[in-house]
């Protein structure tokens, strides 16, 4: 079975130094239909202003992941972490029993446009934490490459939750399959270009989100960049 997200169809609220889109209900967006994907419970795409972003704020119990698809974000937060992060950095902060961080777009004249994740986690109250990790961007060129896990594996970071999650760019003609086992469902982000997934169509800024199938087969119709998710 698989369910679409469209692009245009998701929140989208623009605060004059904040153009953002909302896949799932998050502050003043609310859709019953919508309001959360496994243990996907909000997935944001930001376009944050130079010189712009979110001052010190509180998070607990969320595993909160960012991706920077285009220019830059400083974080910073009170387990010491701080960190710039740009295309080919991932970050990974648990919020547990509770946690300030900050955002800041610290370019003086380029936007920063990212992806930010939360995923429920395993259980409440865990220790706050902070992890990133470089991936460098050419070892995704034609494959999921997997960027974090539950155990890690593979060089991967750690999540404290049942998911995978993976990216990957795909040149038009190109394509890659990922095969479900029982039980387990996909989430794919197109954040570029345009995809088919099992059948569906698919361009920048659309979802679907898989279950009950043994395999999904991504193809590109153009030079394309997707997030995907595993989840239990």
């Amino acid at each position: 079975m698989l369910r679409v997200r469209k692009s245009e169809d998701r929140g989208h609220f623009n605060h004059g130094w904040l153009e953002t889109h909302h896949s799932f209900s998050f502050g003043q967006y609310n859709d019953p239909e919508w309001t959360h994907f496994r243990a996907l419970r909000v997935l944001n795409e930001d376009w944050i202003d130079a010189n712009n972003g979110f001052g010190m704020h509180p998070h607990r119990d969320m595993e909160i992941v960012t991706f920077a698809l285009e220019g830059q974000l400083e974080h910073k937060d009170t387990t010491g972490g701080n960190m710039v992060i740009r295309p080919g950095v991932m970050q990974r902060m648990t919020a547990g029993r509770g946690i300030y961080h900050s955002e800041i777009n610290p370019s003086e004249d380029t936007a920063a446009h990212i992806v930010q994740v939360w995923l429920i986690p395993e259980r409440a109250n865990l220790a706050p934490g902070y992890e990133e990790k470089e991936f460098p961007l050419e070892d995704r060129e034609g494959r999921l490459r997997l960027l974090a896990s539950r155990d890690a594996r593979d060089g991967s970071m750690t999540i404290h939750t049942d998911v995978s999650i993976y990216d990957s760019t795909l040149f038009e003609g190109q394509s890659v399959e990922h095969a479900l086992a029982d039980g387990r469902h996909l989430w794919v982000q197109v954040t570029r270009g345009e995809v088919v997934v099992n059948g569906e169509a698919l361009v920048a800024g659309d979802a679907v989100a898989v279950s009950d199938e043994s395999n999904v087969a991504i193809a590109a119709n153009a030079d394309s960049d997707l997030i995907v998710f595993d989840l239990a």
